[in-house]
């Protein structure tokens, strides 16, 4: 559904690459996971999925046509993105911004039906956040803003979703929630791709990882295939043991104390 082929991409008076030949795919009904340390290039393919960067090679793929020259709407009907950071320039209810997600089926002119209300009132309850409709969304604190954001890319619908660290400042409980629903999105078909730094969740619900360092992709596969103490230890450069989750056995990743 969505596929990276040999990106690359460098920022404005960069001296090195932040994405250096990434090839990588996200596929329908299964959940992907993007993860790697601060500044290793996860929000850069975000980035470039949106067209918000230059490539200097390479192509990002959706269903085999070259996202760049799709139409933005028709690109925002199949792929909803919730990127890291978002500024509204105007303060409106949960239940208006929710509404946003249905506008690249809408346009500007056509009023909101049946099947726009149902979408719309099924994200706000799959994201939990009903008791929030009325509120301004400048009254939200960082995680419940985080939860109408997911709403509104759930409201709008699509064959593919990718998110950037949606689980910024959630609660353990809230955290929970939106791994658990992010991986019932992808068992009905849809695919994910997930932008996250919890590797201990990630490896719990991903079918597949994708670890970057320094702007390439330095493993990937299953979460066994990936999470592995000598792979980990030598991308964080951190002392680590990585040992099983007693609940479902996957593997779990333990800092240790400096040495």
């Amino acid at each position: 559904m969505i596929r990276f082929e040999d990106v690359v991409v460098r920022y404005p008076r960069s001296t090195a690459d932040a994405l250096n030949g990434v090839s990588l795919s996200a596929t329908r009904g299964s959940l992907t996971a993007v993860v790697g340390p601060n500044g290793s290039g996860k929000s850069t393919l975000v980035r470039a999925l949106i067209g918000r960067v230059t490539l200097s090679r390479g192509v990002v793929r959706v269903d085999d046509h070259d996202a760049s020259t799709v139409d933005r709407a028709a690109l925002a009907r199949d792929v909803a993105v919730v990127t890291q950071r978002e500024e509204l320039a105007f303060v409106v209810t949960v239940n208006e911004y929710v509404q946003l997600g249905r506008f690249p089926h809408l346009g500007i002119w056509r009023s909101a039906g049946v099947d726009d209300r149902q979408a719309i009132e099924a994200a706000i309850d799959a994201a939990g956040v009903g008791d929030l409709r009325d509120r301004p969304i400048d009254a939200l604190s960082g995680g419940e803003w985080q939860r109408v954001r997911l709403a509104r890319a759930l409201a709008q619908g699509g064959r593919a979703l990718v998110l950037d660290e949606p689980t910024t400042f959630l609660d353990i409980g809230h955290e929970m929630a939106v791994f658990e629903l992010l991986h019932q999105v992808s068992r009905r078909g849809i695919a994910v791709l997930l932008v996250s730094h919890q590797l201990n969740l990630v490896a719990r619900f991903a079918d597949r990882i994708v670890l970057i360092h320094r702007g390439v992709v330095a493993a990937e596969g299953s979460p066994d295939d990936v999470m592995r103490a000598e792979i980990l230890e030598r991308v964080y450069e951190w002392p680590l043991v990585v040992t099983r989750d007693p609940a479902i056995g996957a593997p779990a990743l333990v800092p240790l104390r400096s040495r």
